[in-house]
């Protein structure tokens, strides 16, 4: 369905206000009393699953890197002081913590039972550049409110297994495009080579955890690996990045699972040149290439029946897949020597592509590279296609989304009366740890709805009662494990 600017800026807004006032008048009808209001929110913890951890978010929104905008990297300044207050945080909840030699943190409680395999809740707190405050935080933060929450009321200790948060170092892959060093590394997935990779100053993995007193070597990155045996299963609660919880009017959702990803990075070398002098029938323009290889990338992205169709390596499922779900981003280019009067001699860019179906992911890959090269070749210039980061597709687990679908039930049951409503369940497009952690337990997720969908962005936002909504989902599968 396509809108206008206007007409979707209009849906937004309208939405938007019925939304909150929607949720608000059920949870506090309008006959209700002021008592019966305050008893309400109180016996639904609305001071802590609501009210601190809004101020929390907000705080942690505070901690960044850069000055008017919110950005926090790998191990930068601003994320060692973001981990310093989670930290402070889950002990606040009763939880005792440590930071590995990844730079993720900790908070473990061993409940009734600690040889019992293990509940881990996790998310990052790593940042895009001009981010919002929520992707990341929100999962983090509702799992420390709702541990919080029982050790308020008496109930931490009978927790019937061990329950690990982890706050994540790195999912975001902003400072050396390598995405998941934290929860790869923790499900014994991240390569011992990815300690040498260097950011664009030159500083490695391994540099930047020592520069932060964290000492790290290829034996204590393998060392990191849970043992499967140890973890019953892996909960990752994340705002939506979409506007489909809020097109349906519903704060939260069971995600089903989560599109597979490939990360590229293609370099076109020609012939720099002066601007004023080189004939054009005798350039070798990469920037002209380069523009030509975004073009190629965008047709076969909207249309990947026409380039896919006839080369046999994919049937109609598949390409019904690619047709409906498939999407491709060019988000980053650079030239050097970056002049307006120089003919550059080198244009880098990067591609991001995401489908449900891994097969049709690898055939588009395989088909936009031939593709690529031939175009390079007829401008005479250079190309290097770089694969930078791979992930299949991710199903979450049945049982725990089963076990999730109940508990994001009974909150928004207990916080507006009776519902009729099914919980909705939706794919995720964008990646999370738990594709990382995949490899190591079983995996579920909770989507929380955001304002118009908006992600990555200084207007990224999640209502207040949402966000209570969110942790007491959390609280409620807590919960069933007592």
């Amino acid at each position: 369905m396509t809108f206008t600017r206007i007409s979707l800026f209009s849906l937004f807004f309208s939405s938007f206000f019925f939304l909150s006032s929607t949720l608000s008048s059920h949870l506090y009808p309008a006959s209700a009393t002021t008592s019966e209001k305050d008893g309400k929110t109180r016996s639904l913890y609305s001071e802590i699953l609501r009210d601190e951890a809004v101020a929390r978010l907000n705080n942690l929104g505070k901690v960044s890197d850069a000055d008017g905008y919110l950005e926090r990297t790998f191990m930068s300044p601003a994320s060692v002081r973001a981990g310093f207050l989670i930290r402070e945080w889950m002990e606040d909840a009763g939880l005792r913590t440590w930071v590995d030699s990844m730079g993720n943190l900790h908070g473990r409680v061993e409940g009734m039972n600690a040889s019992a395999q293990a509940l881990l809740i996790g998310s990052h707190l790593d940042t895009v550049v001009d981010a919002g405050m929520f992707d990341g935080s929100l999962g983090i933060i509702s799992a420390i409110s709702a541990l919080k929450v029982l050790k308020s009321i008496g109930k931490l200790g009978e927790l019937k297994r061990p329950v690990e948060v982890i706050a994540f170092s790195d999912e975001e892959g902003v400072r050396f495009q390598s995405t998941f060093l934290g929860s790869a590394a923790v499900a014994g997935i991240l390569p011992v080579t990815a300690l040498k990779i260097s950011d664009k100053s030159g500083v490695t993995v391994q540099d930047a955890l020592k520069g932060n007193s964290v000492e790290i070597t290829e034996d204590s990155l393998l060392g990191l690996k849970y043992d499967p045996a140890s973890i019953w299963g892996y909960f990752e609660l994340h705002i939506e990045q979409g506007p489909v919880l809020e097109w349906v009017g519903f704060p939260l959702a069971v995600v089903k699972g989560i599109a597979g990803q490939t990360r590229m990075k293609v370099t076109v070398r020609g012939s720099q040149g002066h601007a004023g002098t080189v004939p054009m029938s005798m350039r070798r323009d990469p920037m002209a290439a380069a523009a030509e290889l975004i073009v190629l990338l965008e047709s076969l992205c909207k249309h990947p029946r026409d380039f896919l169709s006839s080369g046999g390596n994919c049937n109609e499922q598949t390409l019904e897949s690619l047709s409906t779900s498939f999407v491709c981003t060019v988000g980053e280019i650079s030239t050097w020597p970056s002049a307006s009067n120089v003919i550059p001699g080198q244009v880098t860019f990067t591609v991001d592509l995401r489908a449900i179906d891994d097969v049709g992911r690898e055939a588009v890959v395989y088909e936009l590279s031939n593709q690529m090269y031939k175009i390079c070749d007829r401008r005479s210039v250079s190309c290097i296609i770089e694969r930078k980061h791979d992930a299949n597709a991710v199903i979450c687990d049945q049982e725990l989304s089963s076990r999730l679908k109940s508990a994001a039930y009974s909150a928004v049951n207990k916080m507006v009366g009776q519902i009729h409503e099914e919980v909705p369940v939706l794919m995720s497009g964008a990646g999370h740890d738990a594709m990382a952690i995949s490899h190591l337990t079983k995996v579920g997720m909770l989507f929380v709805r955001c304002r118009g969908g908006i992600s990555h962005s200084p207007e990224e936002h999640v209502l207040e009662d949402d966000v209570w909504a969110a942790g007491l989902a959390v609280l409620a599968f807590l919960e069933s494990h007592m």
